[in-house]
């Protein structure tokens, strides 16, 4: 989605055109004081609506869809092509809004939520990377589903919509990009388990019923997007050149189980061109793979302004009227913008697009809000008709963010075991760092308005008794080192925190980073700060993405680093929990952190994952960079020690083909997934006992990895799933890992097929190897 930072008005400028969105500030108030929810076929207030098919609840949704669309006009039609859809007085339809977002809490980007009146505010969980970090399916599906209860809460009271455009699911493929902290991590394995629970979270019903819907979740953008403006180069322009194989292998998978496991009700197409052609006019891409191959239940909707930008910035079609064609054709059903509301009519006038396109498109977006309950009446009627105000910023939700911040929080160093402090011995604290008592920053972007904060600070002095503070810098970008105030509080307190790193105006949605450094002279202060102190040195790293923090990886006297994310709401009292040891910190990185010299040598817009040693290009992500880095994928320290032992996995496996079948009498480097063989889903166990050795209760993320064959320019490591265990001290538990042949042990070929690969594959837990063979 594209928004303007910190404005009310959000104004996309394509080469001249400007198209501004009216949206609520989170300080604006609703003057109205009816809070009531907008939806239609109000029977009670107009009975002759009960005439109509399609506002009888009683009936299929196919046929309440076909009623609908029948009764209206060609211009009634094009009005609900567009975020902000027209009315219908004559059917007791009124105007419905689309455009919400939910990314972590319901948040006050886009024009379809207001925090005003009695909802002043929703709950704020962390930004998605660092819940990813928690690697724990259930608190992913935990937080959607409270999301759309505070959700369902406001659209009760007329402050919310039905629709979220949430989550974002892209792959963090390069460290640079400024929207990494909104997407859950690098590797498509996670993140498709984090799509899918997200999603699940968010829509199903507590009553079971699959046919409806809590909320409509959308899985964006797609596809192959995550560069924004770096160097020059913009995503309104950008030509992202895909190569078959890893637009099947890294970019898809999220997308692929977003629909076919989670259901989701929408999909988003993004703003670039995939090798060549615009993503939300590419037939291939929508109407052939999302509502074709994965058919999709629900409807395709445009980034913002994307027809402007195919028209105005790409300059791909001559005329609105053909670029509005091209969409329709190629499978949009929504324009987030109101470019159809403009040239759709045109367009048909001249030929370029039939009214049977028009009505695909508007059945189904009606048959999405069908699913909503929206044509059922008053929502309050109906099964989340007791949701209200109080069900909004509720002690468990406000809990439920301190612990996803907790869990997801990653303790990166830990020297001679400096953490965690003691209450007892810890007696004065030096606090220090731009980002030391930051409050909004905590949020991230596409952010709601919080309960309420607790920063870093506040965090802290909840618990030591003496607490000194110093910024350390003149602001975020650090331009001047305020380094004599923070060295004098250092060296006068038992311990120091550090607090550093970014915010939104170093990161985010248009905004790529250069250097993957701290900001300015942040390292200058860190080092003065390490080398007066007396006691032990902890290092917070509050960004969105890694950052190249070798200076304090081999210094001494920074004792500890921790990574905080962009926490949340509660960021700072989770923060103190995982320092003063009442919570053992548990998160693992969901992406890589490069050193400084990846993004000097990289051009960000090179799309390629595999490395080409013929250049010199080293690839990307765990899965195919084998360079140095400043932690890895998976890294993550605890207050615990954990011993892995494999307990059962079979040392061999044979696949059982057709006696014609080629690779009898062929030395076969792969057998096609799409075979004979996966029809039976070959599968096998592996059972792991983790016992924790220390002396602290903790849960650890147990990661099982496979090292495949080298063919077809496999991964040289790749994660098959991660299980959570929590352990109590000296306790033992059992981490059981089922392994599908053709979906685990597979990899994509040069040309985007899905092959087993046959010969020596090595599984991997923790430091723990073992040997599996597949063959014929």
């Amino acid at each position: 989605m594209g928004r303007a930072m910190g404005s009310v008005l959000l104004c996309f400028h394509i080469l001249g055109l400007i198209l501004c969105h009216f949206l609520s500030d989170p300080n604006l108030v609703v003057s109205a004081q009816n809070y009531s929810p907008v939806f239609a076929c109000d029977v009670d207030g107009n009975l002759g609506l009960k005439n109509f098919a399609f506002c009888d609840s009683s009936r299929d949704d196919k046929t309440r869809v076909k009623d609908l669309v029948k009764r209206l006009t060609l211009p009634e039609k094009i009005s609900f092509l567009v975020n902000s859809a027209g009315n219908v007085s004559r059917l007791g339809i009124p105007s419905y809004e689309w455009w919400s977002e939910a990314l972590h809490g319901v948040s006050y980007t886009g024009p379809g939520v207001k925090f005003s009146g009695p909802v002043p505010g929703a709950t704020s969980f962390p930004q998605p990377l660092l819940t990813a970090a928690s690697f724990n399916v259930t608190l992913f599906q935990t937080i959607g589903k409270v999301v759309s209860t505070e959700a369902r809460a406001m659209h009760n009271v007329g402050l919310a919509g039905l629709t979220y455009w949430s989550p974002n699911i892209n792959i963090f493929r390069d460290p640079r990009w400024g929207r990494g902290q909104e997407t859950p991590g690098e590797d498509p394995v996670l993140a498709s388990q984090y799509a899918v629970a997200y999603v699940k979270g968010l829509q199903q019903r507590d009553d079971g019923n699959k046919k409806k819907l809590k909320v409509a979740a959308c899985c964006k953008h797609y596809t192959a997007y995550d560069v924004d403006d770096w160097k020059s180069h913009v995503r309104y322009n950008f030509n992202a050149v895909v190569t078959k194989q890893d637009m099947e292998d890294t970019f898809q998978p999220p997308f692929k189980k977003c629909v076919l496991e989670g259901n989701v009700a929408s999909v988003m197409c993004s703003y670039n061109q995939v090798n060549g052609k615009p993503v939300c006019g590419d037939h291939d891409l929508l109407a052939g793979v999302i509502r074709g191959k994965w058919n999709l239940n629900g409807y395709i909707v445009t980034d913002c302004d994307s027809f402007n930008v195919i028209f105005n910035s790409q300059h791909y079609t001559k005329t609105p009227e053909e670029t509005a064609a091209l969409g329709i054709n190629a499978g949009v059903d929504l324009n987030c913008g109101q470019f159809l509301g403009k040239y759709t009519q045109g367009a048909v006038n001249q030929g370029l697009v039939k009214e049977s396109e028009i009505n695909r498109a508007v059945s189904n977006n009606v048959a999405t809000l069908m699913r909503l309950g929206f044509f059922d009446g008053d929502p309050r009627k109906q099964l989340y008709g007791n949701l209200g105000p109080k069900d909004v910023c509720t002690p468990d939700h406000q809990e439920l963010a301190r612990e996803a911040a907790r869990q997801g929080i990653v303790l990166l160093k830990n020297s001679e075991d400096s953490l965690p402090f003691s209450a007892d011995s810890i007696k004065s604290l030096a606090v220090i760092g731009p980002n030391a008592d930051a409050t909004h920053t905590m949020l991230g972007n596409y952010e709601g308005k919080p309960c309420k904060y607790t920063s870093s600070l506040q965090g802290l002095k909840a618990i030591v008794q003496t607490v000194y503070y110093s910024p350390g810098c003149d602001n975020i970008a650090c331009g001047k080192a305020l380094v004599d105030d923070a060295k004098k509080i250092a060296a006068a307190a038992d311990a120091v925190v550090l607090v550093m790193g970014s915010d939104q105006s170093i990161e985010t949605e248009a905004r790529d980073r250069i250097n993957l450094t701290l900001p300015g002279q942040q390292s200058f202060v860190v080092s003065e700060v390490a080398k007066v102190s007396k006691g032990p040195v902890i290092l917070v790293i509050m960004s969105g993405g890694g950052m190249d923090v070798s200076f304090a990886v081999n210094d001494p006297k920074v004792s500890s680093i921790l990574w905080v994310g962009f926490p949340g709401e509660a960021g700072g009292a989770a923060l103190a929990d995982v320092i003063f040891g009442y919570y053992n910190p548990c998160g693992r990185l969901p992406m890589t952190w490069y050193p400084q010299s990846y993004a000097d040598k990289i051009p960000m817009i090179d799309m390629r994952m595999r490395p080409d040693p013929k250049t010199g290009y080293p690839g990307r992500t765990y899965r195919f960079y084998a360079g140095p880095t400043v932690f890895k994928f998976g890294h993550g320290l605890s207050y615990s020690q954990y011993k892995h032992q494999i307990v059962k996995a079979p040392e061999s496996l044979s696949l059982f083909l057709e006696q014609d079948h080629v690779c009898h009498s062929s030395n076969c480097k792969s057998v096609d997934a799409a075979d004979q063989i996966c029809s039976n889903s070959p599968a096998f166990d592996v059972h792991l006992k983790i016992k924790n050795v220390g002396k602290r209760s903790g849960s650890h993320t147990v990661f099982l990895f496979s090292s495949p064959p080298s063919v077809h320019g496999a991964p040289q490591k790749h994660l098959l799933g991660f299980e959570k265990l929590h352990l109590g001290p000296k306790e033992e538990g059992i981490a059981r890992f089922r392994v599908d042949v053709c979906k685990h042990l597979s990899v994509v070929d040069e040309g985007g097929n899905r092959k087993v690969a046959l010969g020596h594959h090595v599984l991997h837990v923790g430091d723990l190897t073992h040997s599996l063979t597949v063959s014929v």
